[in-house]
């Protein structure tokens, strides 16, 4: 389980990102984070795995508060924590294989790192986790060849080669069409419902969000302004979250956008 606890961020400027966050989220739970652009949401998930510094309070991850790690305990926390990009992250001149391989670094000696050295274990894990995101034909593909969908996926089958405690997800469908967009957040969601992760994806697509998280977080200022299930997103809550705009007709252009798609593909089964 994560839990934060009075999670701020103030920035030298004087510009806050976090006032006082509090919630949980317990193992297997998929929260889609939401918010307009500055409301801390991005801040948030960086916070919880310190890749930026919090200014105040606790991020308690199967009971150690990461906020007080230093040096070789917080690399390995890190192992713990599972990231997926909205820009993929991937070494673009590695091939597929590799780059999921790059999920073990955190468990290897660095000998065995520089010269890309893997147990026959962690292969085999990577073959399967591949296949399960429907790459498994692409493992010996350049990163760079790829699509921006099987990029993602890529960023996926890494993540969960490192066997996290916790999966943070920064804007994963940003780049992507809606049928991929959907794919992927199906991916993402069947993977943690099989392994019991919780998860927090930071995302701009309200009907997306609600559509595959099992509960949404509103930002805005940096503070929660609703946390509650995604049916209890009504227009009068997301006017407080975003301000005021004509959601009924949003939906329903998102929805003609949505029925104008090809069938999706449902890569996820079994993952």
């Amino acid at each position: 389980m994560l839990e934060l606890d009075r999670l701020s961020k103030t920035y030298a400027t004087g510009d806050t990102a976090l006032s006082q966050v509090s919630f949980e989220v317990p193992a297997g739970q998929v929260v889609g984070l939401i918010g307009p652009s500055g409301a801390g949401k991005s801040t948030l998930i960086r916070c919880i795995n310190r890749l930026v510094e919090p200014s105040g309070g606790k991020v308690i991850l199967s009971g150690t508060n990461l906020v007080t790690l230093r040096g070789n305990a917080l690399r390995r926390a890190r192992r713990r924590i599972g990231m997926i990009f909205q820009e993929y992250a991937l070494v673009e001149r590695l091939t597929v294989m590799e780059n999921v391989l790059s999920g073990r670094l955190g468990y290897v000696p660095a000998w065995r790192s520089f010269l890309r050295r893997y147990s026959p274990e962690d292969v085999a894990k990577a073959f399967s986790l591949l296949e399960q995101v429907g790459l498994s034909d692409h493992f010996n593909k350049r990163a760079d060849a790829l699509s921006g969908g099987q990029r993602q996926r890529v960023g996926i089958a890494r993540a969960l080669e490192q066997d996290p405690e916790l999966l943070l997800v920064d804007e994963p469908t940003a780049s992507l069409d809606p049928k991929t967009s959907r794919q992927i957040m199906r991916l993402i969601g069947s993977a943690c419902r099989k392994r019991n992760l919780p998860a927090i994806i930071n995302i701009h697509d309200v009907l997306l969000a609600q559509q595959f998280t099992d509960r949404i977080i509103g930002l805005k200022a940096g503070e929660v302004v609703f946390d509650g299930k995604p049916e209890a997103l009504t227009d009068q809550v997301l006017t407080r979250i975003y301000g005021d705009e004509d959601w009924t007709r949003m939906r329903g252009e998102e929805n003609a956008g949505e029925e104008s798609q090809p069938p999706t593909v449902d890569l996820a089964e079994g993952l």
